[in-house]
């Protein structure tokens, strides 16, 4: 599973169909022919009204489910031919979500959080583990709070341990639902300039869904669903 070089595009989407069978005979289609691209140092905004699909998207493309039909190309790797256990891999080492809801466990605390994915990659962690975790959490302006629980802290001072947790092991592709909807529009600023940071400085592609105009303004593309179907695939004049 070589990547040599990797002059190829982090994620590459063609002809992606997603359809659900929900208490009828009759499948629903969710998703109609997606084909999408992200190159490295891309920072894409998703936008489209509600029921547009954007969230089965994410999940399409998180290896959270399978598509039903198309191909999906993470970092180089057909999906289609990897096993339940290699996608997990994969997701494991290549993906980092950032999600409107932290998700962070109350009993750990900061540090502690942002060491899960470290852990449940390797199995155990080690002094430059936990180095690279008080990096993280200091550069996200948290480096007085590492021993704190999430409980102890406001709602933007979590979600950023929430990115630094999604950022540890420096994943290829961050994927980003909502992760400013909760958040007022300083701690909002806050987290897209973090996010931004770390696709500017690792090269990482990120794609994240916002219904906030202002942010996707900063974006360097704006990618519009509506109904299933990419209405719009534009680039952001002046993005910064």
């Amino acid at each position: 599973m070589s990547t040599a070089g990797r002059d190829h595009p982090v994620l590459a989407l063609r002809g992606i169909r997603k359809r659900y069978q929900i208490g009828t005979p009759v499948e629903t289609e969710v998703l109609h022919g997606i084909d999408l691209e992200l190159q490295p140092h891309e920072f894409v905004a998703l936008t489209g009204p509600s029921g547009s699909g954007k969230s089965t998207l994410l999940n399409v493309i998180g290896l959270l489910e399978r598509a039903t039909e198309g191909r999906l190309h993470i970092d180089g790797h057909d999906t289609a031919a990897l096993t339940e256990a290699q996608l997990t891999a994969l997701r494991g080492r290549t993906i980092g979500f950032v999600f409107q809801y932290h998700h962070l466990l109350p009993a750990f605390t900061a540090l502690e959080n942002v060491l899960l994915p470290v852990l449940a990659a390797h199995g155990s962690l080690t002094a430059d583990d936990e180095a690279r975790a008080r990096a993280l959490l200091q550069r996200v302006g948290l480096g007085e709070a590492l021993a704190k629980r999430p409980g102890e802290l406001s709602g933007g001072m979590q979600q950023r341990v929430a990115i630094a947790r999604a950022l540890i092991l420096q994943p290829r592709l961050i994927l980003a639902d909502e992760p400013t909807g909760n958040l007022d529009t300083a701690s909002a600023d806050a987290v897209f300039a973090l996010l931004r940071a770390f696709n500017r400085d690792h090269g990482s592609a990120c794609l994240i869904v916002t219904h906030d105009p202002r942010l996707a303004a900063r974006c360097d593309r704006v990618v519009e669903l509506v109904d299933g179907r990419i209405v719009a695939d534009r680039r952001v004049d002046a993005a910064e």
